[in-house]
């Protein structure tokens, strides 16, 4: 199976996102980099395409020039797809371009920088008939999947409780004063839009809880802050949700929780029995019930007690670690096979999903929604 062609806007050397989605991308062999517009300053494009050995021909100084390159080549040698890992506010307009050019689309969330922009990249989705994915990657790990399986399968029971909490420390000083460049850009309202905190790390954890449970939230009442004196954006929400089961859940995002990493965790509590996993601990997921001991299931290769997609995405023996670069990886191998499966007009298999312009969308309400009830004071608002 030949590999599939990705092309990338934005992802120079500087840029710590670009390089993990690189590394995702090649991790299977299912995908290779063959052009790319790095960065909106054509020499730092430039260093980007020779230190990644890329023909200098197909380094593009702009997104623009590279979709219409790309276009012109024969189909044989332009790229298949275009991997967008700018800021918010540079994701609608090479994501219109590519799909009105014929390219399939690969993008960092938040999906645009309104939900306005969300639903006009729905509609030409649906009108081109194109695939669109979304990068929200901690949907790709293994017990993500397990856990998805089990809710399906009835082993909770009636899902009651979902509490989803993301809480980072890295704001928790003005370090965008200090010229740091991811905190610059998400800061700003100009680049990222009505939301830092929400957009960034909260919308992770609103896709976890809906993905791993199957609901939807329905209603949502937030308290959202903005600790740090001066800043722009929000950078901490409590939010109370409610499902469109009747379940009642709490989302936490914070970006001022002073010495916390990438904690994402996620309960879910059912009438028979509870899951819980954590994203620094990926490997493991707690399954609780009340007439039985507590069980831990692990990951690994070929362990025969886990379901057909869990296995899917599980590439190591048990007690070999995977991890973030995996689960990205794991979104990346199954775009490609999605692609292949749209060249030779076969049906995708639905084991190896990712997330799609849908989820990109309810996102993007997620986040307007959020905004509109912390002015309000935590009024609940539908979504």
């Amino acid at each position: 199976m030949a590999r599939v062609k990705m092309g990338m806007v934005g992802g120079s050397l500087e840029a710590f996102i670009g390089n993990v989605h690189r590394m995702a991308a090649g991790l299977d062999g299912h995908v290779e980099l063959v052009c790319g517009a790095f960065s909106s300053d054509p020499k730092k494009s430039k260093e980007t395409g020779a230190t990644l050995n890329l023909n200098p021909s197909r380094v593009y100084d702009s997104f623009k020039r590279m979709i219409e390159k790309e276009k012109n080549l024969p189909e044989e040698e332009r790229m298949d797809f275009v991997s967008i890992v700018t800021p918010n506010f540079l994701h609608y307009e090479p994501a219109n371009m590519a799909l009105e050019a014929g390219f399939h689309v690969l993008c960092e969330k938040p999906l645009a920088f309104s939900l306005k922009q969300a639903q006009e990249l729905e509609k030409l989705v649906l009108k081109t008939n194109l695939i669109f994915g979304v990068t929200h990657n901690y949907t790709g790990y293994p017990m993500v999947k397990e856990a998805r399986n089990m809710i399906k399968g009835g082993k909770l029971g009636k899902i009651r409780k979902v509490i989803a909490e993301y809480p980072q420390g890295w704001l928790s000083e003005k370090i965008e004063d200090g010229g740091q460049r991811q905190a610059d850009w998400r800061t700003d309202p100009d680049r990222a839009g009505i939301s830092c905190c929400v957009a960034d790390i909260g919308t992770h954890a609103e896709n976890l809880a809906e993905y791993t449970t199957g609901l939807k939230i329905k209603e949502l009442a937030a308290d959202v802050s903005t600790f740090v004196k001066g800043r722009k954006l929000d950078d901490d929400a409590n939010i109370l949700l409610r499902f469109d089961n009747g379940a009642k859940g709490v989302l936490m995002a914070s970006q001022i929780a002073t010495g916390e990493e990438n904690e994402l965790r996620i309960r879910i509590y059912g009438d028979k029995g509870s899951l819980e996993w954590l994203q620094s601990d990926p490997n493991k997921l707690i399954y609780k019930t009340p007439k039985g001991p507590q069980q831990i299931i692990k990951t690994g290769a070929g362990y025969h007690w886990l379901s057909a997609q869990t296995e899917a995405h599980t590439r190591l023996p048990g007690g070999h670690p995977e991890g973030y670069i995996e689960s990205m990886a794991n979104l990346y191998r199954n775009f490609a096979m999605s692609i292949h499966a749209h060249k030779e007009g076969e049906e995708h298999s639905n084991l190896l999903d990712f997330p799609t312009i849908t989820d990109g969308v309810r996102g993007m309400k997620f986040i307007e929604k959020v905004i509109d009830s912390g002015k309000k004071n935590a009024a609940w608002v539908s979504l």
